[in-house]
């Protein structure tokens, strides 16, 4: 009943998107096609990382962790395209090579309370990581909480519409804060999904619904203040191999509330999160039903001068409530050294600990340097 339910809400905020953004007019303007060339974009994390056990080096390895290459193009004022590879090393150390982003972007004019409204269109940005990442510039040293967790990850098939709320933040806090995400009462996004992530196939015909909502409630008073929710509604992508017995996908479900604070000079965040199963459909028990799942998570960043970093992280994470001493935890702190235009050379510990006190701590250095061209 309940994934019915939201199945149909699914279809229907589809419908609601599609309908309330052909009510506003498409900004309109000259063709990009021929007069905009192309833009190029190389990012990759490139480390050193060395396993210490116990107080003795158990192993260590130079690695590319990531090589991401974006090409982007205007087509029209109001319509522009993307594509972005992600090359990766695999268990053995061999390269792999897969798309992470495809995707038109279709861009509105403003429409009463929401500005910059936008839909993308294709293999795209799901609704809440990109936000985060503009919080937490720091994916170079790992993936954001909930990712690690194993929960969803950053991109999927589907549609993602995406808008400002009340107009912009003016310029002075775009240079001096944050540019990205900049609504001067917050930011929306709403999306619906295959639920298999960029980097699987869809093994069911459920659609994941995902929402987010920021609110940036007193921005006269404290811009850098923000209250953010997300929500996640779907089946977990599992296939079904008995046709003989009754069946459905295990339920996956997320509820997210965050609260940030940036400012010139630091950056501060806080988020819990309660729900159930994964987008993969692997975080169930011996009946297939979804295990409940909680967390939270911790992060700051402190700018010292125009290069210096300071990052400080803790998270907890338990994969079944109702199993006891089964959460992990992580800390990490790191130093880092901006040189301009998001090239960090970051030297952090990253430390991995368990309730259940028989299972061995993961002690983690490394020297990461970020290449952005």
């Amino acid at each position: 009943m309940i994934k019915r339910t939201v199945q149909k809400f699914a279809f229907i905020s589809l419908a609601f998107i599609i309908i309330m953004f052909y009510s506003v007019q498409i900004t309109k303007g000259e063709d990009k096609s021929k007069s905009d060339a192309f833009g190029f974009n190389v990012l990759s994390y490139l480390s050193y990382e060395a396993n210490i056990n116990d107080g003795e080096l158990k192993d260590n390895q130079f690695k590319v962790t990531r090589a991401y290459f974006t090409v982007k193009k205007n087509v029209f004022d109001w319509l522009s395209y993307r594509t972005t590879i992600d090359a990766y090393q695999d268990e053995l150390g061999d390269f792999n090579v897969r798309l992470k982003y495809i995707y038109a972007n279709v861009k509105f004019g403003d429409f009463a309370f929401f500005t910059k409204p936008n839909i993308e269109f294709g293999q795209v940005h799901t609704a809440w990581l990109d936000f985060e990442e503009h919080l937490n510039y720091y994916r170079m040293q790992g993936t954001m909480f909930m990712e690690r967790a194993g929960l969803f990850n950053s991109a999927d098939f589907g549609l993602t519409a995406a808008c400002l709320l009340g107009g912009e933040m003016d310029d002075n806090y775009k240079k001096t804060v944050n540019k990205e995400y900049a609504g001067k009462f917050g930011s929306f996004a709403l999306g619906v999904y295959n639920g298999s992530g960029y980097h699987g196939l869809e093994k069911n015909t459920g659609k994941t619904l995902q929402t987010r909502l920021t609110i940036r409630p007193v921005a006269e008073i404290l811009p850098g203040l923000q209250f953010s929710y997300l929500g996640i509604f779907g089946s977990g992508n599992q296939a079904k191999i008995d046709t003989l017995t009754n069946w459905e996908a295990p339920d996956f479900n997320v509820n997210t509330g965050m609260v940030s604070y940036e400012q010139e000079y630091f950056t501060v965040t806080g988020q819990f999160e309660s729900g159930e199963g994964n987008y993969k459909g692997s975080m169930i028990n011996s009946e297939n039903s979804a295990l409940k799942h909680q967390g939270y998570s911790v992060f700051v960043e402190g700018k010292i001068d125009e290069n210096f970093r300071l990052i400080g992280r803790y998270e907890h994470f338990d994969p079944n409530t109702d199993k006891e001493n089964d959460g992990n935890n992580r800390v990490i702190i790191g130093v880092g050294y901006n040189f301009g235009n998001q090239n960090i050379l970051m030297l952090d510990f990253d430390k991995k600990f368990y309730d259940d006190k028989s299972k061995a701590d993961v002690n983690l250095v490394k020297l990461t340097m970020q290449v952005n061209i």
